[in-house]
C-alpha cells in the first residue's frame, strides 16, 4: 500500500458528502446499479439506499458485495417506513417523476439535505415513494423518448447536486465526522481485515501514515 494511495483515499474521504444521497426504489439490474455506484462515488456521495418490493431485498447480497467497496450500500424491505427515517434524519425526499407537479431538476437547492428517489425504468417510480416525496423533479427531454436510463438519471441529477454544492464550498472541508472518516479509511486500506474485525465485533486497529497496521504483525495477533 503506497502513500500515494492513501492520499488519494484521504481526499476522497474529505470531500464525500454525508447529506446527499441517493434511493433507488425497486432498482435491481446489477448493470444499472453499478452504474449508480460509480456515479455516486463520482460525486461523493457515501452512502446508497437500495428498496425491495413485497418484503424482499431488490439487490442479491453476493452481487452487491462486489460493486460497493467505496460506497455503502443500505437495503431496505419497505418504501413508506425507510424513506420515513431519511426524512426523520433530515433529508427532503426528491422524487425522479415526471407528474404534473414535478419541477426541472435543475431548479431545486441540492445544497440542502438531499435525497434523490428513482425507480425501475418500465414500471417507474413506486405509489408510495411519489405519496412520500417532498418534490418530484424531472429531466426535460427534447427529443421522442420519454426518459433517460435510470443510471443516467442518476448521473444527470448528481452532477447538477456536485456543481451547486462545488459553488457553495461543500467540497472544500470534511464533512465527516472523525469516527466515520477513520473507520471508512480503515475498510477502504484494510477490507480484509476490517471484514475480520466487523465479523468478531472488534476494535479496528491503528494504521501508520501509509496505511498499514501499527505493530504489523504483533497488532493483528493481538486483533485476533
Amino acid at each position: 500500500m503506497s502513500a500515494e494511495r492513501l492520499r488519494r483515499m484521504q481526499k476522497a474521504l474529505r470531500m464525500r458528502q454525508p447529506d446527499l444521497t441517493v434511493v433507488m426504489a425497486g432498482v435491481h439490474k446489477e448493470h444499472n446499479v453499478s452504474a449508480v455506484v460509480r456515479s455516486c462515488d463520482a460525486v461523493g456521495v457515501p452512502v446508497l439506499h437500495s428498496i425491495g418490493q413485497d418484503g424482499k431485498l431488490a439487490i442479491k447480497r453476493t452481487a452487491s458485495a462486489g460493486i460497493t467497496r467505496w460506497v455503502k450500500l443500505q437495503q431496505h424491505e419497505e418504501i413508506t417506513a425507510s424513506l420515513a427515517m431519511l426524512r426523520e434524519q433530515g433529508f427532503r425526499l426528491l422524487a425522479a417523476h415526471a407528474s404534473a407537479q414535478a419541477v426541472d431538476f435543475r431548479s431545486v437547492d441540492y445544497t440542502r439535505p438531499t435525497a434523490v428517489i428513482l425507480g425501475q425504468e418500465l414500471e417507474g417510480m413506486p405509489p408510495a415513494a411519489v405519496a412520500a416525496a417532498d418534490a418530484h423533479i424531472s429531466i426535460p427531454m427534447a427529443g421522442l423518448t420519454e426518459s433517460l436510463n435510470v443510471s443516467v438519471a442518476a448521473a444527470v441529477t448528481l452532477y447538477e447536486a456536485q456543481r451547486q454544492r462545488a459553488a457553495a464550498g461543500l467540497y472544500d472541508r470534511c464533512r465527516m465526522d472523525e469516527e466515520t472518516y477513520r473507520r471508512t479509511l480503515f475498510e477502504w486500506m484494510q477490507p480484509k481485515i476490517a471484514r475480520y474485525c466487523r465479523a468478531r465485533g472488534l476494535d479496528y486497529p491503528a494504521l501508520d501514515e501509509e496505511g498499514h497496521v501499527v505493530g504489523g504483525a504483533a497488532a493483528l495477533k493481538a486483533v485476533e
